[in-house]
């Protein structure tokens, strides 16, 4: 088994499955619920999303040859509630998704070890890997938990539904491979 195969192999299923996560809960929000601020210092769903997409423009553009902060990034403007649509907004976190994986695609088991830098310190592709997806599950669980919070009883799980846990069970139909079959009950 090749270590650096297997483990850039599972960053890529772990973030398509965060990404899935949070749209799953984006998809239960209109559009007044995703620009919703539930105090003034909070950050709305859509706040949330304009900093993840921002993060990923500038840690994965040029991921290998150029540091992680690029000048262009305007990290305090990602906190500001603006005008943006839900269109542009959602169009933007497509395309810096696809941008993330592509970057992950491109590479390969022994640039883990390669040394690249974010804001002029030092890490490994590696690190900052793990950095990159810490930090894009702690967002992802915020818009999970505002999305639930701002929906109430209406919130349908993304995952194993409260008192169903028995449903899922390795010997359940609802139970492939090592994973809830969520979703799927028709």
């Amino acid at each position: 088994m090749n270590f650096n195969a297997e483990y850039l192999n599972e960053v890529r299923r772990g973030l398509r499955g965060y990404k899935r996560m949070a749209e799953g809960a984006l998809a239960q929000l209109n559009r007044e619920q995703l620009f919703l601020q539930i105090d003034p210092e909070a950050n709305s769903v859509a706040i949330i999303m304009k900093h993840i997409s921002g993060s990923m423009r500038s840690r994965f553009t040029d991921f290998l040859t150029s540091d992680g902060e690029k000048p262009g990034r305007h990290r305090d403007q990602e906190f500001i509630q603006d005008r943006l649509t839900s269109e542009e907004l959602m169009q933007t976190w497509e395309s810096e998704w696809q941008r993330l994986f592509a970057a992950l695609e491109s590479l390969k088991p022994e640039d883990l070890e390669r040394v690249i830098t974010i804001r002029g310190e030092e890490h490994t592709v590696l690190q900052a890997l793990n950095r990159a997806l810490l930090h894009y599950a702690q967002h992802i669980g915020q818009i999970i938990f505002l999305a639930k919070h701002i929906r109430g009883a209406e919130w349908k799980s993304l995952s194993i539904p409260r008192g169903k846990s028995e449903e899922f069970k390795p010997q359940s139909a609802k139970f492939k491979q090592g994973l809830p079959i969520i979703g799927s009950e028709k």
